[in-house]
């Protein structure tokens, strides 16, 4: 926990806040070990008061959609004090601004030299808007960006201007009303759905931009949250959108790498290295039978994955 006890939060009136403001401010997240993305609202103390300890490989601080425009500023400055008394977290963090043309300027200004590792940019539609995001963002800081709009989804893949773009995260429900399409559609095996997911990947991908799936929103259907999450890493998906915590336990399970992989690329590694200091880069092994440099980078793609890039 961050503070020990919230008694001293709630009659607190909102002037006040930045005379409570802290001066800490947590180390740079090096893990790249990306299974599962939490949304959290920041109106909701209790749980932004854990932010330090949770099991989520990211968290994503959300000011935009979960928020009324009335208590927005309340939010922001939620987050602000939270952030600031918080020496060290487990995850990944990052704050979800509100479209840059409706407050996301004022609230990444803002924002910028506390503790946190991302800001991630509702709406974004294309080169323009990414530059004038990176253009106020301070520099230690990664930019995300939620993939909502039709023209974010067909232009992804030219998209990266900057490095310090990383990740794009699968807003599916905006994307489809964007699109003209009913979001009933969102069903396990739906082949536009599957296109959605498949494109996306792949332009991700093509980019250098890591891709998140969208959130499921039916917490307590965890049995069909877990075959999303099936269906998602046999395509090639690594992470997932999780509303709260028992979402995050099943995304770690499914996208963590399994003993049998973990085993088999270690096993492949050892024998083509040894292999290839004969200058044999070719050969047939009892095991896996046939094995070869692109099958030598493949088992190293998983060894990275697991220890966390």
């Amino acid at each position: 926990m961050i503070f020990n006890d919230l008694n001293f939060l709630e009659n607190l009136p909102l002037e006040t806040y930045p005379d409570h403001f802290g001066t800490a401010k947590k180390p740079k997240h090096r893990s790249k070990r990306f299974r599962s993305n939490m949304m959290l609202n920041p109106l909701n103390l209790k749980h932004l008061n854990r932010i330090d300890e949770s099991n989520a490989d990211m968290i994503t601080l959300n000011l935009e959609d979960a928020i009324a425009p009335s208590r927005k500023k309340e939010a922001l400055y939620n987050i602000a004090l939270f952030l600031s008394h918080m020496e060290k977290s487990n995850s990944f963090i990052i704050v979800r601004t509100n479209p840059l043309n409706e407050g996301g300027y004022e609230e990444i200004a803002f924002l910028n030299d506390f503790g946190f590792d991302a800001v991630r940019v509702a709406k974004v539609k294309n080169q323009t808007e990414i530059a004038q995001a990176l253009t106020l963002l301070a520099p230690d800081k990664e930019l995300h960006i939620s993939l909502e709009t039709k023209e974010a989804f067909t232009n992804l893949s030219q998209l990266r201007i900057d490095e310090r773009l990383t990740t794009a995260n699968l807003g599916i429900l905006d994307l489809l009303t964007s699109l003209g399409l009913p979001q009933s559609i969102v069903t396990l095996k739906n082949p536009t759905i599957d296109y959605i997911l498949s494109k996306f990947l792949v332009d991700a991908k093509t980019a250098g931009i890591h891709p998140i799936s969208f959130m499921f929103q039916e917490y307590n259907d965890t049995e069909t949250f877990r075959a999303w999450c099936k269906r998602e890493k046999m395509m090639g998906f690594e992470s997932k959108a999780c509303m709260g915590p028992k979402q995050v336990q099943i995304a770690n399970e499914i996208f963590s790498i399994n003993k049998y992989e973990l085993e088999r690329a270690t096993h492949i590694k050892n024998i083509f290295e040894a292999n290839a200091a004969k200058g044999i880069n070719v050969f047939m092994y009892d095991e896996y039978e046939f094995i070869d440099e692109p099958i030598y980078r493949d088992s190293l793609l998983i060894l990275n994955n697991i220890q966390g890039k």
